[in-house]
């Protein structure tokens, strides 16, 4: 009997908390195409993913935002969730284009949304599509433009932390700019791989100490990478994936 009540509670919350995301995005379109200003469109979407957790009753815990330089910086964090983007937007300041594989433009509505507010798309597959969005990412992180990646690129049902794509590590030190991993934990049990149904849970975000880039020569791209990778696993307890 228990088992069922958990079960009917589960379905509920999750036909709540959809019908509250869709709500919400529905909400936001229209002030996509009012405001004219980026920093304003960033702020609206950063007030509305927060507001998605309030309404849903799920504690958005975010610790070590001071780690953050007063400087532009390259966020990388873990992947475990289709959440973990709103779960960012909420927790982090709205000065961040995200990082995201191009994929994502075959669904318009969302590839619209996230333009707005600034976000790149990238091809993860080699081929000149790679290079163009590749000299991209270089150029706005020499101009110093704040970023953040999901350097895993995708993520897995398992626990455990997936190899790391090079763009965010290549992007910091080409820039000279400082990296700081950031630990998301929750949200894959929030909303598995291959689910449709979020679960009610707990979300916390923390941010780590920064990493100062290294210089360019010498593969200083790999040991900062390397060095998120470990930094970032020891904080999560979660295991390393050496195979995709």
């Amino acid at each position: 009997m228990k088992k069922l009540i958990r079960q009917l509670f589960q379905a509920v919350f999750g036909l709540y908390m959809l019908l509250v995301f869709i709500t919400l995005l529905i909400t936001l379109f229209p002030f996509l195409l009012i405001l004219p200003r980026m920093a304003w469109r960033r702020s609206m979407a950063r007030a509305l993913s927060s507001l998605v957790f309030f309404l849903c009753g799920m504690k958005l815990a975010v610790r070590g935002l001071d780690n953050l330089p007063d400087t532009a910086c390259v966020i990388v964090a873990n992947h475990a969730s289709y959440l973990d983007g709103v779960i960012l937007t909420a927790a982090l300041p709205p000065d961040f284009s995200f990082v995201i594989k191009r994929e994502v433009t075959q669904v318009p509505f969302v590839h619209y949304l996230l333009r707005s507010i600034g976000s790149e798309f990238v091809e993860r597959q080699t081929g000149g599509g790679k290079t163009r969005d590749s000299r991209r990412l270089l150029k706005k992180a020499t101009s110093g433009s704040p970023m953040v990646f999901f350097p895993e690129g995708t993520f897995r049902l398992e626990p455990g932390l997936l190899p790391f794509h090079n763009g965010a590590f290549v992007a910091a030190v080409r820039g000279g700019l400082p990296l700081v991993p950031v630990i998301i934990r929750g949200a894959r049990r929030v909303l598995p791989a291959k689910a449709f149904w979020p679960r009610w849970g707990r979300i916390e975000v923390e941010v780590l100490a920064a990493l100062d880039p290294p210089n360019s020569g010498g593969g200083g791209q790999h040991r900062l990478k390397e060095a998120a990778r470990l930094a970032m696993q020891a904080k999560l307890a979660e295991p390393l994936v050496e195979k995709r």
